[in-house]
């Protein structure tokens, strides 16, 4: 994705949300592949927009703006109020724990400096984030089985949360990654049947580069994933 129009509409939305909120506006957070720098053209860009309120008339201005920006660049926003953050932090533990390691502050002061979530929340939701992994996956192979563009847009939909989960996966364990996508390769490479699913952990760049798969793989790299997923799920679950 181009990174100075990303750039470009990323301002154009904080300056229409400035506008829209006024004083309502605390932050605007930049978090995931998108404050990394590493955006590729399947990739969404994600912004956290903290409120001290969300007024309806106020709302209402920002729709356009954000219908646009979604329409360029891919951009998704969450709007919290700053008594949200926390409980946010602890229901979606593991996506909060990706904009702790990823985030870049577009506007404001940082609300997620020192936020913190207990280990027993974390656990929780990593497991409960896995297992609903798994069962989407799994209707989806079966549902999108015999279409391999839509299994390969499946394959790269997943890598972003199971990259997550790996992350948090390792630091519940004490140990850590440089990226989550290197957490994944390296969770990946010490379960049972590495070698099997290596050439498909190999691959996760590529499909969410261009969402297309050679034919025939597509299948057979989802069903990896899905074990993958559960072997991550059981190592999870034996966490105290």
């Amino acid at each position: 994705m181009d990174g100075p129009k990303v750039e470009s509409v990323l301002t154009e939305f904080v300056n229409s949300t400035k506008k829209a909120f006024e004083t309502d506006l605390r932050s605007i957070v930049l978090y995931g592949s998108g404050a990394e720098g590493k955006l590729r053209p399947t990739s969404d860009v994600n912004v956290v927009v903290i409120l001290s309120k969300f007024n309806q008339a106020k709302a209402d201005q920002l729709r356009e703006p954000l219908r646009l920006a979604h329409a360029a660049i891919k951009l998704k926003a969450m709007f919290l109020l700053e008594e949200e953050v926390q409980p946010a932090s602890q229901a979606f533990a593991v996506k909060f724990a990706d904009i702790g390691r990823r985030r870049r502050v577009l506007y404001g002061d940082d609300p997620f400096a020192g936020l913190s979530v207990s280990r027993e929340d974390a656990i929780f939701r990593l497991k409960q984030t896995l297992l609903n992994l798994i069962l989407r996956l799994r209707e989806s192979y079966i549902s999108r089985g015999l279409r391999d563009e839509q299994l390969a847009a499946t394959v790269a939909d997943a890598a972003g949360p199971l990259r997550s989960c790996a992350a948090t996966l390792l630091e519940l364990e004490g140990a850590s990654a440089p990226s989550p996508k290197e957490a994944l390769q390296y969770i990946s490479s010490s379960l049972p049947g590495a070698g099997h699913r290596s050439v498909g952990i190999n691959l996760i760049s590529d499909v969410r580069e261009r969402q297309t798969l050679p034919a025939g793989v597509a299948a057979e790299m989802l069903f990896q994933l899905i074990e993958l997923a559960r072997l991550m799920w059981v190592r999870a679950a034996a966490l105290k």
